[in-house]
């Protein structure tokens, strides 16, 4: 293949495409396939109300905690390396979530696919930016990654009504065995091996434990705030701890010769505004998806089935956005299509916010999530395009690392922060005598209209993102040594 001939264009390419954005719509749908199935896990494996919310916290908790490990690893040991070490637990741990006789085997395997998805999804990103560089390719191929991206989340509530309906919950988990094993035969046949860094000899032990210690720590206490209060003394000591630990984190990094986090890389410009950008966004993304389920399950009575087939257009608006997006990108670049596109998700979670007691599908659901979806499309395609522009190929891992660290916290932090927000109305008008439905209805309207709220924020934001039309840097054009398979 020639310079300037583009490697997507042909069919290894379009293959490899295909199989980097099936490991990510992996990693992406579990955060929210399990939702629908809640409750028949819970009257299976006789869970405690307050230990099922494990089933879903428990892989967030381990995916954020492990992200920047993953990604620095990638760089490492090895970009496919390390994704097939991931993948292996990943579909282990499935296997044994599937399998799982009792609630603690089931929450261990959730944790530990959680693991897995953190070695898995930085190390992909960063295969995805550096092999497709030539041209356009970059731009269109992180379209396609973008599309999964916004549109995971939906495609796993509906995934995980249509199997927990059909087959029984437990195939929320094992469907990704088989999947599993299809990836890692691609990876083998589409993605050569990489060669082991030198620097592997000084690794970060100390930064890699701090860190990590850190990120589980901060997740953790955010997925808890909301049971047990946001001023108590578990929740206050566990920011306290967090912040300790990365703030001896960044001092170990500036004197550690081979750092887990070479703060060098927050020199690439915008790269930490589109970081936070992402992150205050998708606590507002992510919240939607859920507090929406709830409304269509507990107040218009919705199957699991139905609650996932209403995601259904949804799920093709965001796959035409995320289509057209880097066309887009090449005539605007990506500042003016993420500051529009968070505005335009904000308006339609701010129509949805207007849910009535006794709504419908069609006037009260549809156009607001049609809005939503176009935003959705254009953001995802936009900010992954911003985050990883410009950044050497031997710290790709890391940038993604650090891309997909802020939505797992974003994630964490939205659902804590508006599950307190609509608990507390809620309770506030029960207390009142209103109707448990009424009452329902308004605090997820209040907890929308925050969502609305924080994609404006978001947008604010990343006014000072950098504007960039998706092109390689000169560090990536040029390696210092041709890859090295390993076998």
């Amino acid at each position: 293949m020639t310079d300037t001939q583009s490697f997507l264009a042909t069919r290894r390419g379009k293959l490899t495409l295909t199989l980097l954005c099936s490991i990510a719509f992996l990693d992406f749908i579990d955060a929210s396939i399990v939702n629908v199935a809640l409750p028949a896990v819970r009257q299976d494996l006789d869970f405690s109300v307050q230990d099922l919310q494990w089933v879903p916290s428990g892989y967030l908790l381990t995916y954020g905690g492990f992200m920047l490990l993953g990604g620095r690893l990638a760089d490492l040991l090895g970009r496919r390396r390390v994704v097939l070490v991931g993948t292996v637990l990943f579909s282990l741990s499935s296997l044994a979530g599937g399998l799982a006789v009792n609630s603690g085997m089931l929450v261990g395997a959730r944790l530990a696919q959680g693991a897995g998805a953190a070695l898995m999804l930085p190390g992909t990103l960063s295969i995805l930016t550096t092999m497709f560089k030539e041209g356009g390719d970059r731009a269109k191929a992180l379209g396609v990654w973008g599309g999964v991206a916004g549109g995971a989340n939906a495609a796993g509530v509906l995934l995980g009504g249509l199997l927990t309906d059909g087959l029984g919950w437990r195939w929320v988990m094992l469907v990704n065995f088989p999947v599993s094993v299809l990836v890692i035969i691609g990876l083998f046949l589409l993605v050569d091996g990489d060669r082991r860094s030198a620097r592997l000899k000084s690794f970060d032990l100390g930064g890699t434990a701090l860190v990590t210690g850190g990120m589980l720590l901060l997740v953790f206490t955010l997925v808890k705030a909301p049971e047990v209060g946001w001023d108590s003394a578990r929740t206050i000591g566990g920011l306290a701890g967090t912040a300790v630990l990365l703030a001896a984190f960044a001092v170990n990094e500036q004197r550690h010769r081979s750092p887990l986090l070479p703060l060098s890389i927050f020199r690439v410009r915008g790269l930490a505004v589109t970081d936070v950008a992402y992150l205050v966004a998708v606590a507002g993304l992510a919240s939607m998806f859920f507090f929406l389920s709830l409304y269509m399950v507990n107040v218009l009575g919705y199957s699991p089935l139905k609650t996932g087939s209403a995601y259904l257009p949804l799920c093709f608006g965001v796959g035409i956005a995320a289509g057209v997006t880097p066309s887009l990108l090449a005539r605007t670049g990506t500042r003016p299509l993420i500051v529009g596109s968070l505005l335009v998700t904000g308006a339609g979670i701010f129509w949805l916010s207007r849910i009535p007691v006794d709504g419908a599908y069609l006037t009260d659901l549809l156009p607001g999530l049609l809005v939503t979806s176009l935003g959705l499309g254009v953001v995802f395609v936009a900010i992954t395009t911003a985050a990883n522009a410009n950044v050497p190929a031997d710290k790709a891992g890391l940038a993604a690392a650090l891309l997909n660290s802020s939505q797992q916290i974003g994630g964490a932090l939205g659902l804590a922060i508006f599950s307190a927000v609509a608990t507390s109305h809620t309770n506030g008008l029960l207390a009142d005598g209103k109707p448990v439905a009424e009452a329902l209805t308004s605090g997820f309207a209040r907890a929308l209209l925050v969502c609305s709220v924080f994609l404006a924020v978001a947008a604010v934001v990343a006014l000072r993102a950098a504007n960039t039309r998706g092109e390689a840097s000169d560090a990536e054009t040029v390696e210092a040594t041709d890859p090295v398979p390993v076998k």
